[in-house]
């Protein structure tokens, strides 16, 4: 069966996007050496599970014909935590703290450039 085999996030501000992600959760992140303004993500090492991704500047208006958002999952060790950490980093937590029934806790959040994406902790005693 297809599996999702790369993300990409757009953005305004590359730098503070980098910054953001860097910060929130310690991905590296490192500009292509290619002909276009593209940075690739590396989420964590090879062999472990997940993917890895790319950032590229938004091109047109939100509204427009460019990309606006993704809605990709981060496995964290605690969304308490990690929604502090969002914040602090100039993030938005746009939906509380939720349990998702013998799966886990999971958040839905804004980066610095108004993509939403997810936090998830594992806790099959979640209720």
């Amino acid at each position: 069966m297809p599996r999702v085999v790369h993300f990409e996030i757009p953005v305004d501000d590359p730098d503070r996007a980098v910054n953001f992600y860097k910060e929130v959760f310690g991905w590296e992140i490192n500009k292509y050496e290619g002909p276009t303004d593209y940075w690739l993500i590396t989420t964590g090492p090879e062999g472990e599970p997940g993917i890895n991704g790319g950032m590229m500047r938004r091109e047109a208006e939100r509204d427009g014909p460019s990309p606006t958002a993704y809605v990709c999952t981060v496995d964290v060790p605690s969304v308490d935590e990690y929604m502090t950490k969002v914040t602090e980093k100039g993030g938005t937590v746009i939906t509380p703290k939720m349990p998702i029934p013998g799966v886990g806790w999971f958040a839905y959040c804004k980066d610095t450039e108004g993509n939403q994406f997810g936090i998830m902790q594992s806790d099959p005693s979640a209720a």
